[in-house]
């Protein structure tokens, strides 16, 4: 793999398309599962409302690039990430956990150490389920102050607007109030293109009905 300062450069970026600047981008690590998608679309647009671009492993929309690639290159282009751990618990008859999530936290934090040596800044935001016990596996985030979100797009929004209003690059946004009531439009949207696209929505169309569906401010 190439060096952390090379990651994402000298090669095609799928969201060059959605002129992007890596001082305004927000690298996304969650579950891509059903029961999660609603969470998602909430997360992609109320990146969009805040006047970010999202950017996650699904953008290449590449099976040739190795996974490991799809996920470096737009988190390490990225100045800010957002990394929800809900599924840190047992599932299925096995009672296996996903380690994805907390791999690619990781890969964040260091990304953020790092940046003395590549002069690259990255911050992050890390959404815990309420009530969740994640320091008894993950002691090591003692001292940061992840925000806990019940499992709602309700709950959920408010504490990802919140945090993105108030980063250096911040633009005027719309309030949580205003992102939660325009969020049915972007999902009828994302439906529309579903359908058109057999389910293999392009990363470039999805962020576009995003920012159609934004509210003014």
């Amino acid at each position: 793999m190439a060096s952390p300062a090379k990651l994402g450069q000298n090669r095609p970026d799928p969201g060059k398309r959605l002129l992007v600047d890596p001082a305004r981008s927000v690298f996304i690590n969650c579950p891509f599962d059903d029961e999660f998608e609603q969470l998602f679309d909430a997360l992609v647009f109320a990146i969009v409302c805040c006047g970010f671009t999202p950017r996650s492993a699904l953008e290449s929309g590449s099976v040739a690039e190795p996974r490991m690639e799809r996920i470096a290159g737009p988190l390490f282009s990225s100045k800010y990430s957002i990394h929800d751990l809900s599924r840190c618990r047992g599932h299925g008859e096995a009672n296996l956990a996903r380690f994805n999530m907390p791999l690619e936290l990781g890969m964040a934090m260091a990304r953020r150490y790092l940046a003395g040596e590549t002069g690259v800044e990255h911050d992050w935001l890390l959404l815990v389920p309420e009530s969740h016990p994640y320091m008894r596996f993950l002691s090591d985030l003692a001292g940061f102050d992840p925000k806990a979100h019940n499992g709602t797009v309700v709950s959920l929004v408010p504490k990802v607007a919140a945090w993105l209003v108030s980063r250096p690059d911040a633009v005027p946004t719309p309030s949580p109030r205003r992102i939660l009531a325009a969020l049915p439009s972007f999902r009828s949207q994302k439906s529309s293109l579903a359908k058109e696209w057999g389910g293999n929505i392009p990363w470039t169309e999805l962020v576009t009905a995003a920012r159609k569906s934004a509210p003014s401010l």
